[in-house]
């Protein structure tokens, strides 16, 4: 009896880690589904002038620096990001120069979505949020993890294989290599940035939109119960189960399937 309640105690433990799973997907494909941008009205970019692109590239200087990060990256994700237009907002809510989402801001201190049209605001908080991930998982997958999120990046074996993450992290890492003399497909390239580049990536092809910042495709579990093809009713009734060194378990634990 105490096999059988272990065994149903393990059945439902997994279940509800499979429900947490579900349910966090679900939470954070609300901002955005393949099919089209979230409903909700996205920010009003400011009128008036705004800087010139020098004096733009001078603050992104000054800012990495200031925090540590290699300036060739961050005008790298600059120009993949925005291209330069500090009044640029994306689909799905992203502001400004380094697209900084608001609840990404809000992180670092930022509540107001006026303020992160603020060119300065906006490099300092896109460049303290890149480098806490440059920190978690180094170049390459700080890039990916900047475009998908780092929740996304953790749950997929720290490698997001979105076609628009795909091509993001292509567009980004080339113009920094460049900027580095490195050639992308190049062992120093590898070295450097801690994955593999490869012209597939920038022909990554998916839905029309894919899966924009904030938001990612619903997996199923990748844990999954099932019971053993060859337990017999007998085995499956707990009052007739008998244990001893030929007995098997009721269930067993399906490993993961790769993603490809």
């Amino acid at each position: 009896m105490r096999w059988f309640v272990a065994n149903l105690m393990l059945f439902v433990i997994i279940g509800l880690a499979a429900s947490v799973a579900v349910a966090d997907d679900l939470a954070q494909a609300k901002a955005v589904t393949e099919d089209g941008p979230a409903r909700r009205a996205l920010p009003t970019p400011p009128s008036g002038p705004v800087p010139t692109r020098a004096a733009l590239k001078a603050l992104v200087e000054r800012t990495a620096k200031q925090y540590g990060v290699d300036v060739a990256l961050v005008d790298a994700v600059v120009i993949a990001e925005s291209g330069y237009d500090p009044n640029a907002v994306s689909r799905v809510g992203a502001v400004g120069l380094m697209q900084v989402m608001p609840e990404t801001a809000a992180d670092y201190g930022v509540y107001s979505i006026e303020a992160l049209f603020d060119p300065e605001t906006n490099v300092r908080t896109g460049v303290r949020h890149l480098k806490r991930l440059l920190g978690q998982f180094g170049i390459g997958k700080a890039v990916m993890a900047y475009n998908a999120g780092e929740g996304v990046l953790s749950r997929h074996n720290g490698f997001v294989t979105y076609p628009e993450t795909q091509r993001y992290t292509y567009r980004v890492l080339t113009t920094y290599l460049r900027g580095k003399g490195v050639a992308p497909y190049s062992p120093e390239a590898h070295a450097l940035t801690g994955i593999n580049l490869s012209p597939a990536m920038a022909k990554a092809s998916g839905s029309a939109h894919g899966p924009a910042r904030g938001s990612h495709l619903i997996q199923p579990p990748r844990l999954r119960l099932r019971i053993r093809p060859t337990l017999s009713d007998r085995a499956l009734d707990p009052g007739l189960h008998s244990s001893g060194p030929n007995s098997q378990p009721m269930f067993k634990l399906q490993p993961p399937q790769p993603i490809n």
